[in-house]
């Protein structure tokens, strides 16, 4: 074939996606279904051309056209690991890990149940052998939810929402393409009635062996990129080929599946890359990867779509009975899910509510695409397979995506108007009233004086100035005739306000580097928590997700753990360093909303609400200032280090400002700027380096720092500190129940807990010891205790703390006035005589 031709041809399929994202703008489909249909004609112009006797002009490009290397490995192995591992970069893996049930059950058990449902389906509608209807079932379960989740978006749905449909389309195709590669052994093997044990056998197999690839894959990719930090092209070089290689290597190194190798190898560079790769160059990788995966999905479908007129050229009659068999089989199959199971895992609490009307758009917004086409054309191909299981095959798959895109693509949106979606609630109507009517008062101000400073003619200001106050009568009436918004209502919305103003603060530090990459998405997450939270809770599940963000999550005590048993002091130290960092960012980020407050949300909200999200974000602030007070006790010096490193990143930030502002204004040269500019790249190399964290030689001085072990010599408090155990309790934590068995003393190192007996409370904090009575009355527990802050405590057990009172007066001090205290008399318990500590 000659290469100009060819070379034209995709230049000119270049051409057609430029005009396919506007066409789809305007004519208000998925950009799918126009790639799609611009595939097909291109397809059906080519056999045309080249079949009519009107004109042979046309012939050679007509045949370069129909003869392009189309083959099932070119969309297996070139165009689905680029678009996979592209989802992986761009979703937020801890959220996902917050809907984990609800994105499993879309993505795998809903394959699953329409694998099934098709399969058996077609099976008693045809005389095809079971394997065969189960791995036609298993290439029409993958989905394509991009065109619902851009509707989402663009109507302003639920952001969770849009990220489980997300989720599921990340997964979607891993299950499925794993499920079709288990069948079609079956098929070329010759197997017409395997079981379903024999099937699903081997699942496991393929994605554990798969995920295991990619992780490796994933990791070495890191190293390497890390070590080539300074060259951003090489850096954008080697993620290119993580995700191929990761495929490939899973598929014909280990037989595992190269889908989840793919997914897998994208989620772990997602995690880890952040943290380890310079912000800029890992902001320009995901660039690089949205245009990559740009071109790879428009190709994919027109290339895909060139099939069609050849794949249904044998097509019956008879077949259409069984395109509307596997139709309706698998819009049941996914209803049964929706309606079905994801209203019970909402019930228990597994799951978020997902309205009916959501749950309806989901329903028909399951396009199928080019997957679909491409898994068929393997089949197709195979020549181990029946020729009539191929033809049919090629046929249902086909029929199937043309419904799917032709019918549900193209109503979807009528769908979505249909359930109400596009339109606004009651009360975000009502408010937009008063929002239109603060913005047109300030844009009044502004207009104002900018006539005046312009000195314009004062007939047309006079014209114009009447002109526009009618509009703003006109919005001022509507907003008074909806002002019946709730107090409850308003603060909802401006509890929403403010997380959205928290999360744009946070991209705008980023965006600054003040923010590491890696810290910014978690604080992002949390960000993002709050705003959900204040939609379906309102103020109370607006605070309880600010005093969640601040708790010990299970990694965190999983290190302290490592720690405390194994002596890996590793990850704990990291995971304090990055608490340390983010509680620092959270309280500056915290102090710049009040102006927000009191400009914006007071104007639309009142006074009223604007104190009370004072209150509230007062609250928070001193949350996170007791949070990082107890860690700088913990730890003295090392936040006064990472401020340190805020100060220098920050001076950084503004000196850059200083020359980009010298160069724009020619005060200097693009030669100088370069120089000035590199420099600076080096010094913030060296600021981006966070101060080591030694818990070993922290949690000896934090000893030290306790009045009961005053009288300790050296060689007793080094003792003591290897004998102490490390506990962290979040607020609201149990730490002793009533009636339980005395085994420990507890010392807090930082924070507060509360002793609650007999109708009795005592708080504690920094310093004091609890947990001591019982064990010296040798009695159960009458003391509840619970934590009301995060707190650090060290623990001892009760033989180590009877040595330890043997040799501390001041400890057999402490435990007198803590009994004094609490009225009980010296007869109620016994101390150990004073042993002099040895030589």
């Amino acid at each position: 074939m000659d290469i100009v031709l060819v070379t034209t041809i995709i230049a000119s399929l270049f051409l057609v996606i430029a005009a396919a994202d506007p066409l789809a703008a305007y004519l208000r489909l998925p950009y799918s279904v126009i790639l799609a249909c611009l595939g097909m004609l291109i397809g059906v112009a080519a056999i045309f051309f080249l079949r009519t006797e009107l004109t042979d002009a046309l012939n050679p490009v007509a045949e370069a056209i129909l003869a392009l290397p189309i083959r099932s490995n070119v969309f297996l192995y070139v165009f689905l690991p680029t678009l996979l591992f592209q989802v992986t970069l761009g979703v937020n893996p801890r959220r996902m890990l917050d809907d984990w049930v609800p994105i499993l059950v879309l993505a795998v058990v809903a394959v699953v149940v329409a694998t099934l449902a098709v399969g058996y389906a077609l099976s008693a509608a045809s005389t095809l052998p079971i394997a065969a209807c189960l791995l036609i079932g298993a290439i029409v379960s993958t989905t394509d939810p991009s065109a619902v989740v851009g509707i989402f978006r663009s109507i302003s749905a639920p952001r969770r929402l849009s990220r489980i449909i997300e989720g599921e389309s990340l997964l979607n195709d891993a299950a499925a393409i794993a499920l079709f590669g288990l069948f079609m052994g079956f098929v070329r093997l010759g197997m017409p009635d395997p079981t379903l044990s024999d099937a699903f056998a081997q699942f496991p197999i393929l994605i554990a062996g798969g995920a295991l690839v990619g992780w490796l894959a994933a990791r070495i990719a890191v190293w390497v990129m890390a070590f080539f930090a300074r060259f951003e092209l090489a850096l954008i070089s080697v993620s290119v080929a993580l995700p191929y290689l990761a495929y490939i290597g899973a598929e014909q190194s280990v037989g595992a599946s190269g889908v989840i190798a793919v997914v897998a190898a994208g989620l772990t560079l997602n995690l880890t890359g952040p943290a380890r790769l310079p912000p800029v160059a890992w902001a320009n990788l995901r660039e690089v990867w949205n245009l990559l995966a740009h071109w790879a999905g428009a190709l994919i479908f027109i290339l895909a779509a060139l099939l069609i007129p050849r794949l249904l050229e044998e097509v019956r009659a008879s077949d259409f009975i069984l395109i509307v068999v596997v139709t309706l089989a698998a819009v049941v199959a996914r209803a049964l899910i929706l309606f079905g199971l994801m209203p019970l895992l909402s019930a228990l609490r597994l799951s978020p509510v997902v309205e009916r009307p959501y749950r309806a758009a989901i329903l028909w917004g399951g396009l199928r695409g080019a997957v679909t086409l491409a898994l068929a054309l393997a089949v197709t191909e195979s020549f181990r397979v029946p020729l009539e299981v191929k033809r049919l095959v090629g046929i249902l798959a086909t029929g199937f995506t043309l419904f799917t895109l032709l019918v549900q693509g193209t109503t979807l949106r009528w769908v979505i108007g249909r359930l109400g979606l596009d339109r606004l609630s009651p009360l975000d109507a009502a408010l937009s009233n008063q929002v239109v009517a603060v913005a047109l008062q300030t844009v009044r101000e502004d207009v104002a004086r900018v006539s005046e400073n312009y000195e314009l003619t004062r007939e047309t200001v006079r014209s114009e100035a009447k002109r526009f106050g009618e509009r703003l009568d006109g919005a001022v009436k509507a907003a008074e005739d909806n002002a019946a918004i709730s107090d409850r209502d308003r603060i909802t919305l401006g509890l929403i306000a403010l997380a959205g103003a928290e999360r744009d603060t946070i991209l705008a530090r980023f965006r600054e580097r003040a923010i590491s990459a890696r810290l910014s998405e978690q604080i992002l997450t949390e960000a993002d928590r709050l705003i959900e939270a204040a939609r379906t809770g309102g103020r109370t599940g607006y605070q309880r997700a600010a005093r969640k963000s601040l708790r010990y999550d299970r990694a965190f005590r999983v290190a302290v753990v490592l720690n405390n048993r194994l002596g890996l002091a590793g990850p704990l130290a990291r995971m304090t360093a990055d608490r340390f960092e983010v509680l620092l960012s959270q309280r500056l980020i915290l102090r710049d909303l009040s102006g927000f407050i009191d400009k914006r949300i007071r104007r639309i909200h009142g006074r009223r609400v604007a104190e009370l999200l004072h209150e509230l974000q007062t609250r928070r602030i001193e949350r996170v200032e007791t949070a990082l007070e107890g860690l700088r006790l913990q730890y003295p010096g090392y936040a006064e280090e990472l401020e340190r490193r805020f100060i220098r990143r920050t001076a950084l930030r503004l000196e850059a400002r200083e020359y980009e502002a010298m160069r724009e204004d020619g005060l200097i040269g693009s030669e100088l700027y370069t120089a000035l500019v590199q420099e600076i790249d080096v010094r913030r190399l060296k600021a981006e380096e966070r101060p080591k964290l030694d818990l070993a030689v922290q949690k000896a001085e934090l000893v030290r720092q306790f009045e009961l072990f005053s009288g300790l010599d050296e060689r007793s408090l080094k003792r003591l500190t290897r004998a102490l155990r490390t506990r962290y309790v979040d607020e609201d934590d149990v730490i002793v129940q009533r009636d339980s068995a005395p085994k420990s003393v507890f010392f807090v190192a930082s924070g507060a807990v509360e002793l609650e007996t007999a109708n009795q409370t005592w708080r504690l904090g920094r310093g004091d010891m609890f947990g001591q009575m019982a064990i010296l009355m040798q009695k159960p527990r009458r003391t509840e205790v619970r934590a009301i802050a995060p707190s650090t405590l060290l623990v001892l057990d009760e033989a180590r703390f009877v040595k330890l009172l043997k040799r501390s007066k001041g400890l057999q001090e402490a435990v007198r006035a803590t009994a004094e205290k609490r009225g009980l008399s010296n007869d109620a318990f016994t101390l150990p005589d004073l042993v002099a500590p040895k030589a």
